[in-house]
């Protein structure tokens, strides 16, 4: 801080009576600040500012005046202000013998009283003290705005800091409503990840149980058919037999729902017109779901193509509106539509066209823990004995296999919608072919087979059927011994191969065969149906269980 220079400083004098106004600042000048003369006392008060020192004022000159602006101006002084003022009074002036006097102190505040006559160097001292207290106020002035400038800048740095904190805070609160996002975001992933997880785990798991049962059923159809041939005619063992082929029957339809759903059943997808699909299984579905139920179909036409096999797509339609029917107990709606939409990269399917085909009911509906579990295998909620709980999980497996999927939406009280997504095909829907009526070429008498299959039971039953068409059979339980017989040069016309077998696959047999005798018909049996996309040789597939005219026409397709 600066203390201001004693030349800034000036004094003021209103002095009316004869030379006192003269005098006066000749005295004052001592006092090394500047004296200005003021003729009246309106002149006097617009010259007070904070560069006065003090003033100098008689009694004549106030006495009787109107003092309000003076006043006035000393009630709007600043705190740091107490601006000093010399009074000359005649005899008597003081506040102690001279009432009035107490009024001008009351009025003028910061007064000293200089009473008439008084030694020249009482007034320079007076207002030498004066001018001292006067600079004390300028420098009490400077540190009061050195402290205002303080709390400005204190309370600057204050509103930074409190921004910054907001910030701060801002921050942190939008980084940790962004850690529980992507906290709740992963429990979802692992969620959804453990539900993948245990869907595969259980799709393998029903892949395997399903190709070991085929296996089974294998045997049981073809020792049944033997059986049915062996014995004498008579009614009531062949209602025995027909029962339990019919057992084995459901069997193995029970066990392509289970590959239908693990996505190993084996499939005929061609360009299928969806519109004509449903419109010709119209008869077929009123005549499933009852007349309790309204059903309405949207089918619009120009759709294009689906690439489907058609058969598997009527056999969920019919499992979905099946479903719906027994959803509805006292009667409601069923809604078949189709339409054709264009479907973003999702989790479930690839960006591309789709055939969306979209089965909806009125019926109870379902929570969100029973939608959650409904495509799961051998999960219901009908009664025991009225469903298998695999409809849903076949259709699932089978959209999953065509590389569509499957979507359930549903609110209990309201109703289930089940949306079927299917590819577009890239070319035009195939013609219907008829079925020729034809006798297929006459198979090849006495043949030499070579039977594959590591599995007792299938080769001893279908060794039989086989002997039982006419044909020679040689029989081998691995690939080894399979390459062994080829390597004999003894003649085979035909090579039947399980596919599945420890150590070598049918697949991998069937090149070797091929190595040693490349003209070699070979039919490839699986109760799988997973062979590998790239497999180098394309080879005629016989599924099991097989009865024993699927085999006659497999081999008169091979050597007629």
């Amino acid at each position: 801080m600066t203390a201001p220079a004693e030349r800034s400083l000036r004094a003021l004098v209103l002095a009316p009576r004869g030379r006192d106004a003269a005098v006066a600042c000749s005295l004052i000048e001592q006092t090394h600040v500047s004296c200005v003369v003021c003729p009246t006392l309106s002149v006097l008060v617009e010259s007070l500012d904070d560069d006065v020192a003090f003033f100098l004022i008689t009694e004549e000159a106030i006495r009787g005046a109107d003092l309000k602006h003076l006043a006035a101006w000393f009630a709007s002084q600043p705190a740091w202000s107490d601006l000093p003022v010399l009074l000359v009074t005649d005899h008597g002036g003081g506040p102690e013998r001279n009432p009035i006097a107490s009024h001008w102190l009351d009025t003028l505040g910061n007064v000293s009283f200089l009473e008439r006559p008084f030694h020249p160097t009482t007034l320079v001292s007076v207002a030498r003290a004066a001018v001292k207290g006067r600079r004390r106020q300028h420098e009490t002035r400077s540190l009061l705005e050195d402290l205002r400038e303080g709390e400005v800048r204190l309370q600057q740095a204050n509103d930074i800091l409190e921004r910054r904190v907001a910030e701060r805070t801002a921050q942190l609160q939008h980084a940790h409503d962004e850690l529980l996002s992507q906290i709740a975001e992963r429990e979802h992933t692992e969620a959804k990840l453990r539900q993948v997880q245990k869907m595969e785990a259980i799709g393998q798991l029903t892949g395997g149980v399903a190709h070991d049962f085929n296996n089974l059923l294998t045997a049981v159809i073809g020792n049944l058919e033997l059986l049915r041939r062996r014995l004498p005619a008579n009614p009531a063992s062949d209602q025995l037999i027909d029962g339990a082929m019919q057992g084995a029957q459901r069997g193995a339809a029970l066990t392509q729902r289970l590959l239908a759903f693990a996505r190993h059943q084996s499939l005929e997808p061609m360009p299928v017109d969806l519109a004509d699909l449903v419109r010709g299984m119209e008869d077929l579905l009123r005549r499933s779901i009852g007349p309790s139920v309204e059903i309405r179909f949207d089918l619009p036409l120009g759709l294009s193509a689906a690439y489907v096999d058609a058969n598997q797509v009527e056999l969920a339609l019919l499992n979905l509106a099946v479903n719906s029917r027994d959803a509805m107990p006292a009667g409601g709606s069923l809604t078949i539509v189709l339409d054709e939409v264009e479907s973003a990269d999702t989790r479930d399917l690839d960006a591309g066209r789709y055939l969306r085909l979209t089965v909806s009911d009125t019926g109870v509906g379902m929570d969100g823990q029973t939608l959650q579990k409904a495509i799961e295998p051998f999960f219901s909620t009908k009664e025991v004995g009225k469903g298998t709980g695999l409809g849903l999980s076949m259709i699932h497996g089978l959209a999953q296999q065509l590389k569509g999927a499957l979507r359930l939406f549903s609110t209990p009280g309201r109703g289930t919608c089940a949306e079927l997504w299917l590819p577009v095909a890239d070319g035009a829907p195939a013609a219907a072919v008829a079925r020729s009526e034809s006798v297929t070429p006459a198979a090849k008498k006495h043949a030499t087979l070579l039977f594959v299959d590591d599995d007792f039971l299938i080769s001893l039953s279908t060794t039989a059927l086989l002997e039982d068409l006419g044909h020679t059979v040689v029989t081998a339980s691995s690939g080894g011994e399979a390459l062994d017989v080829l390597r004999t040069g003894k003649p085979i016309d035909m090579m039947i191969t399980d596919y599945v077998m420890p150590g070598m696959t049918g697949l991998q047999l069937a090149e070797q065969a091929r190595s040693l005798r490349p003209e070699l018909p070979i039919l490839l049996a699986t109760g799988y149906a997973d062979l590998p996309a790239r497999a180098n040789l394309d080879l005629p597939r016989l599924n099991k269980p097989y009865q024993q005219t699927e085999l006659a026409e497999q081999i008169e397709a091979l050597l007629g």
